[in-house]
């Protein structure tokens, strides 16, 4: 019969339209249908993109209200400079654990990012995520260091003060853009995990350069800033290029996604919140009001674990939300 040659040669009998049954995989010269190929992820559409934009823009627009307010008015200075006179009061066992913190930091992070971004290269192939996280890390560290010499010294508001710029904190920005790189580098499955650790490390340096009086608040908060405007777009470009791996599969899908390594930030966010709010209402002007010990410290010192934790959890759920958007690589 013609119809059963035409079917033979894979050819579609006259009349009938193989469209009309696109369920069905194309067949193969033998007459068995051909295991239909498995659909390559998707790169992250415009509205990630668009995100990763807008957050970096952020950064950017914070970092400069931070400098702003801290350092050019006479009320940042004196909330600053106070939370780092405050100190003071505190430095005793924590001071000597937070400085031999300080003193093995410089080795200490290049040393874990460098494993964990060897390894992960190496046993993965990701050279060209490698690349982009190592220049990111690079980047931020430079742009710490020229802002220091850019950045006029701090005028005189009427506050006692160092003149010299020590904005953003460099300790703080080579703990963060190591723990950043790492982010990066890592599977989406254990970035939760990656970002808990990685913020809390970030998060512990600043609060330690502060209490050893080496580093105001604003210049950890703007440290974390710096690192955040290189690590997002260096973080789209992974997207982009490494869309094979960058595949999410959910909270909870893998002990280091588990929504535990997302809930502990923002409790201790909320936290310091709460801490920062009774500090700075026990100094404000009024009826109750209080000469302050080490209210300033604790409002500083809340505020970098805020911006620290707010940043790590902010990073997770937007690496979540654009590999989200990517086609499933297997289809029921």
């Amino acid at each position: 019969m013609s119809f059963r040659q035409e079917r033979s040669s894979g050819q579609a009998a006259p009349g009938i339209r193989r469209d009309r049954f696109p369920g069905r995989a194309p067949a193969r010269p033998g007459g068995h249908p051909s295991t239909p190929p498995a659909p390559e992820p998707s790169r992250p559409g415009g509205a990630a993109g668009f995100l990763f934009l807008l957050a970096t823009l952020g950064c950017a627009a914070a970092l400069a209200a931070t400098y702003y307010f801290f350092v050019r008015t006479t009320t940042g200075q004196f909330i600053d400079e106070s939370a780092l006179v405050e100190a003071v009061e505190i430095h005793g066992a924590a001071g000597k654990a937070s400085n031999k913190l300080l003193d093995w930091l410089p080795a200490l992070s290049v040393l874990i990012a460098s494993v964990v971004v060897l390894f992960v290269t190496v046993a993965r192939r990701r050279w060209r995520a490698a690349g982009i996280a190592v220049l990111a890390a690079t980047g931020a560290n430079v742009a710490t260091q020229v802002l220091k010499d850019l950045v006029p010294v701090r005028p005189f508001r009427g506050i006692e003060t160092l003149e010299l710029n020590s904005l953003p904190s460099g300790h703080t920005t080579l703990a963060a853009s190591a723990a950043a790189a790492v982010f990066l580098m890592v599977s989406p499955r254990w970035r939760p995990l990656a970002g808990f650790l990685g913020g809390s490390f970030a998060v512990a340096t600043g609060v330690s350069t502060l209490i050893n009086q080496w580093h105001r608040p604003a210049d950890v908060v703007a440290a974390f800033l710096v690192v955040g405007a290189f690590t997002l777009p260096a973080g789209w470009l992974i997207m982009r290029t490494g869309r094979r791996w960058n595949v999410w599969e959910g909270y909870n899908s893998h002990w280091a996604s588990a929504r535990l390594w997302v809930a502990v930030p923002v409790l201790a966010g909320l936290a310091s919140a709460a801490v920062a709010a009774y500090s700075l209402l026990k100094i404000a002007p009024g009826p109750g009001q209080e000469g302050s010990t080490t209210n300033y410290f604790w409002a500083g010192t809340s505020l970098i674990v805020i911006t620290g934790y707010l940043a790590t959890v902010a990073l997770v759920w937007l690496f979540g939300h654009a590999a989200r958007r990517r086609t499933q690589l297997t289809r029921s």
